[in-house]
């Protein structure tokens, strides 16, 4: 498995990390045993980095994550990065430091740990991002010792410049994928010269990458993938990476076609994230073992072909840009 520095961070973390916001229940069912398993079975395969967030399953996945790292022990050498601010209305208002505390300290009880060792903003309004009484109060949380870093998550590429501009910041997680590369123009370049580390996610874009799923697939009553297609929940990027469905499909079959012997298409797709300048980590989700080890092993994958990343970008410019470039 390949390593990276985790941006402004002191933390060495797998290139492929977990995306835990399954394991929260928010995807289908998953059994807190069958989350647990998960969990073990990324580490086993050499995964040392796990992405949660307050919201996911209420806490649940924040609460299962900790309950793993209690038997697992400090020797697993996990980096756990969890997110705040999706508990409450997106107002800039409610993005300040009483409100900051009472989320990690929420957080820690769910880890069980004294200190945070990533924090991230989830996904503010862009004035939250824009705010230097944001970053002051994030200072505020490290100096407490409350948190080690701080980040943010965010939706669109100016989000994330202005977020990298901030010397506090340590990481800024946005999608990117072969169906979202917008983030290779400035962002990645950016973070690279200010020693920002870049945590990809979406980055199967929500399964569509992995090849698997027809015009007959069905998505559980309460998984995003039914219920968000339109955008009414959240940013609709975060399903499908904004993809329509049925475009999407089509991309789908076209990448599945370049994916050379011996990988899957999911794990062709993750290791082109993995491979691009400037990202510290990316993080699939899992839902099975077998999920978890394929991701892994796309952590050490050689280098693709230049065939293989030109395809990609033909793919994206006659199928997606339009639809997706000026948009985030």
């Amino acid at each position: 498995m390949d390593t990276r520095t985790l941006g402004r961070t002191d933390r060495t973390v797998s290139v492929i990390g977990l995306g835990t916001w399954q394991l929260g229940a928010d995807w289908g069912d998953v059994s807190e045993a069958d989350a647990t398993a998960v969990l073990a079975a990324s580490a086993d395969a050499g995964v040392t980095f796990f992405d949660t967030a307050d919201v996911y399953g209420d806490g649940r996945s924040e609460q299962i994550i900790g309950r793993y790292l209690a038997t697992a022990g400090a020797d697993a050498g996990i980096t756990v990065a969890t997110k705040m601010g999706r508990r409450v209305d997106q107002l800039a208002e409610n993005y300040v430091l009483a409100n900051f505390r009472a989320w990690t300290e929420r957080s820690r009880r769910n880890l069980g740990v004294d200190t945070l060792d990533l924090v991230q903003l989830h996904c503010p309004p862009s004035a939250v991002v824009e705010s230097g009484e944001v970053y002051d109060a994030l200072d505020t949380l490290v100096a407490d010792g409350a948190i080690a870093a701080y980040g943010f998550s965010v939706e669109t590429c100016d989000q994330a410049l202005a977020a990298i501009a901030r010397p506090g910041t340590a990481t800024v997680q946005i999608i990117l994928n072969a169906f979202r590369l917008k983030p290779l123009d400035a962002v990645l370049p950016a973070a690279l010269a200010a020693g920002v580390g870049i945590i990809a996610r979406v980055p199967l874009a929500s399964g569509l990458l992995t090849g698997k799923y027809t015009r007959a697939t069905t998505f559980a009553e309460n998984d995003h993938r039914n219920y968000n297609r339109d955008g009414s929940h959240f940013d609709v990027g975060e399903t499908f990476s904004g993809v329509d469905y049925e475009t999407g499909l089509a991309a789908a079959a076209e990448f599945a076609a370049l994916v050379p012997a011996g990988l899957t298409p999911a794990q062709a797709a993750l290791a082109w994230v993995a491979q691009q300048d400037g990202v510290s980590a990316v993080i699939p989700g899992a839902r099975s073992i077998a999920q978890a080890q394929g991701n892994a092993a796309a952590g050490s994958v050689p280098p693709l072909s230049a065939e293989f990343l030109a395809g990609v970008r033909d793919i994206y410019d006659r199928l997606l840009r339009a639809q997706i470039h000026p948009r985030w």
